[in-house]
């Protein structure tokens, strides 16, 4: 796609659009809650759908495989890293970075106050049930960013293998609380049975708060980006590339949206905030932070070459440690068109 010259259908008529996004701040979250998809496709008889609102168990697992025709998805890097390392026809449009509240937690009575104390210690990991768990990911990434920062090599620890976890990730069997999602580790920590959990997000903050416990590192404060990197950022727009190449007119028209938000919120403190509330299910304070008082500042969607370079980093810790079955080049994954083109036609009104 990237000698296309202009945004001309080539392919039938499309009815229906998907977008899919999990509970977690991304400005496509954003655009769908303030109805941009709805209001950009009212007049051209197109249906948009949102993927996690379908009683459809095997159209929801489009969020992880991104099987689904005419499909839009911003979420965890990790499903969408996993999908295209199976063969799925996918492009990276656009990247969002957040730093959101990455914590390795351990109780006061533990002894273990910093990363260097982690040495033998145990520490918890959920179960892989499935093809592909991003909170197992997301786990393993957030322990060895600390291990390595002190020194201690992986085997250097006990990973301890929770059991499987009740409840689906994108609502697939929704808990009554976000907090359900750590039941295990929360469970795990209090009996003794490890020594350290990770948890993330505003969800992760408040459990935090709640038990009362350490906070040996919050992994968003390292200073190399690359090792931020995790299932949290960045958070890659990925978009079925037969859209992209049939219809380059209607992902460019999703995306202008997308990128639109990223004013709106700046100039929309507040009502960011409370959205992003809703969309993670938890409280303005503990949005603010989990994720930063200026939350609001960040939510533009760019290809900046320090995302890029955190995504590959990541895609090679989940090759290296077998998440994924097969390598692939992250930056022939990316097509930067759609995004100069929308970046093109804001400024060009803005002339």
């Amino acid at each position: 796609m990237n000698d296309r010259t202009d945004l001309a259908w080539t392919g039938g008529p499309v009815h229906t659009l998907w977008y899919a996004r999990s509970p977690v701040p991304t400005p496509l979250g954003l655009a769908a809650q303030l109805g941009a998809f709805l209001e950009e496709f009212q007049d051209d008889g197109i249906a948009v759908y949102a993927l996690e609102e379908s009683d459809d168990p095997q159209l929801r697992a489009s969020y992880f495989d991104h099987h689904l025709a005419n499909s839009i998805r911003q979420g965890g890097s990790v499903p969408a890293i996993w999908a295209r390392s199976q063969g799925r026809d996918t492009r990276v449009i656009g990247l969002n970075w957040i730093d959101e509240y990455q914590g390795i937690l351990t109780l006061p009575r533990s002894g273990i106050r910093v990363p260097a104390d982690l040495r033998g210690a145990r520490l918890a990991l959920p179960h892989q049930s499935a093809s592909i768990v991003p909170a197992r990911a997301g786990a393993l990434r957030g322990f060895s960013v600390a291990l390595e920062l002190a020194g201690i090599a992986e085997h250097q620890v006990e990973f301890v293998d929770l059991g499987p976890q009740r409840f689906g990730y994108l609502r697939l069997a929704a808990p009554r609380r976000p907090e359900d999602l750590y039941e295990h580790e929360v469970a795990a920590l209090l009996r003794g049975d490890v020594d350290a959990v990770y948890v993330k997000g505003a969800t992760g903050r408040r459990l935090a708060a709640e038990l009362s416990a350490h906070e040996v590192f919050d992994v968003r404060h390292h200073p190399d980006p690359r090792a931020r990197a995790n299932n949290g950022a960045p958070r890659p727009i990925t978009v079925d590339a037969a859209l992209l190449r049939e219809h380059p007119d209607l992902v460019a028209r999703l995306l202008s949206r997308i990128v639109a938000v990223g004013d709106w919120a700046a100039a929309h403190p507040l009502e960011t905030v409370g959205y992003i509330a809703r969309e993670t299910q938890s409280g303005d304070a503990w949005v603010r932070r989990a994720y930063g008082a200026d939350v609001h500042l960040h939510q533009y969607t760019d290809l900046e070459e320090r995302s890029i370079d955190a995504l590959e980093a990541y895609k090679n810790f989940l090759l290296r440690h077998r998440f994924i079955p097969a390598d692939f080049d992250v930056r022939n994954w990316i097509d930067p068109e759609p995004l100069h083109h929308v970046l093109r036609n804001r400024r060009d009104r803005a002339a």
